[in-house]
């Protein structure tokens, strides 16, 4: 019997690609190579199953060249590169990896949190080159974290996280605003207090962005916003590229209308605003949130069980569409 086809479309773990022959024939790309639109038509010929990542965009001029598509599942939590209403219309089942990156990715926004507000990046590039010759009271001074307020703009698992690890391990006054606000219950376990959007951009200290993208949350962080906090305080954007209008950060970060940013996500990625890249007040890193080694193969084991999943059993773990179940 023939097994039915699926395609990998980015470099994945060795025996993930094991775990997904057994069931499959499998079209894998470990050169790693990113395809144009058209490349990945012509791959996805004939294919029942694709295993994307965030460079795979999947919209309805690709769903109309690929008939026999049945799922896309994503190696991530985020999915805007999925056209999810086109999907749905085609009949194509799409998957992401939740839960299993949230503690990783917790972890990290707390990483840039203190890198930022401590100016370790900074303070490296400035002992890598042979400036340090001897000390002086200012010298590197950032902001303290401990006993600061936290301000988190999207409360889903990863705000909820970061929320604990700022409450119970720094003493933080936790603040966060939301589409709906958390029960009573989830509030007090990560010891948060819900306020108004205008009311976090000015108590933070340190504003946390883990929101997911949308039309409605593009540039939720601009110009106006900005201006709103606190000239002291910082940014930490862990969230998606354009939740945050990179230009307007740049802008604020040189007047000084806030002390510095932490960013992991960038818009146009992996394009960076040249105006960030020319500042020494902001911490850059290249979307590594959840890079651990434990946490990207459990996301990549994820994706190749919802493809397993859905094709052979008819029954996805984390579909995002899951009424097509029920078609």
């Amino acid at each position: 019997m023939t097994k039915p086809a699926v395609l990998v479309a980015r470099a994945v773990f060795p025996e993930v690609l094991d775990k997904l022959a057994q069931h499959f024939e499998v079209s894998a790309n470990q050169d790693d190579v990113v395809w144009t639109p058209l490349e990945l038509i012509q791959q996805l010929q004939g294919k029942l199953g694709a295993f994307t990542t965030g460079s795979e965009r999947i919209d309805a001029a690709l769903l109309a060249a690929c008939p026999d598509l049945k799922i896309c599942a994503n190696m991530m939590v985020g999915y805007n590169n999925f056209d999810l209403a086109a999907m749905t219309a085609a009949g194509v089942l799409a998957t992401n990896t939740p839960d299993v990156l949230t503690e990783t990715t917790a972890d990290f926004g707390f990483a840039l949190l203190l890198a930022t507000a401590r100016r370790i990046t900074e303070s490296e590039h400035f002992l890598r080159a042979s400036l340090w010759s001897r000390w002086r009271y200012d010298m590197f001074a950032g902001s303290d974290v401990f006993g600061s307020t936290l301000g988190i703009l999207g409360m889903g698992r990863i705000g909820q996280g970061i929320a604990k690890r700022g409450a119970l391990g720094f003493g933080m006054n936790v603040v966060y605003h939301n589409r709906s606000r958390l029960d009573a219950a989830t509030e007090a376990a990560c010891g948060a207090r819900y306020v108004s959007k205008p009311e976090l951009l000015a108590a933070s200290d340190h504003l946390l962005l883990v929101l997911p993208y949308s039309a409605e949350s593009h540039h939720a962080i601009g110009a106006a916003e900005l201006a709103q906090m606190k000239p002291t305080a910082t940014l930490i954007n862990i969230a998606r590229g354009g939740i945050v209008n990179d230009a307007a950060l740049a802008a604020a970060l040189r007047a000084g209308t806030i002390a510095a940013a932490g960013l992991d996500v960038f818009e146009g990625e992996p394009k960076v605003h040249p105006d960030l890249l020319a500042l020494k007040n902001v911490v850059l890193t290249p979307h590594i949130a959840s890079a651990s080694m434990p946490t990207r193969r459990a996301m990549a084991n994820l994706a190749a069980d919802n493809l397993v999943g859905y094709l052979v059993h008819g029954q996805p773990l984390t579909p995002l569409n899951p009424h097509l179940l029920a078609a």
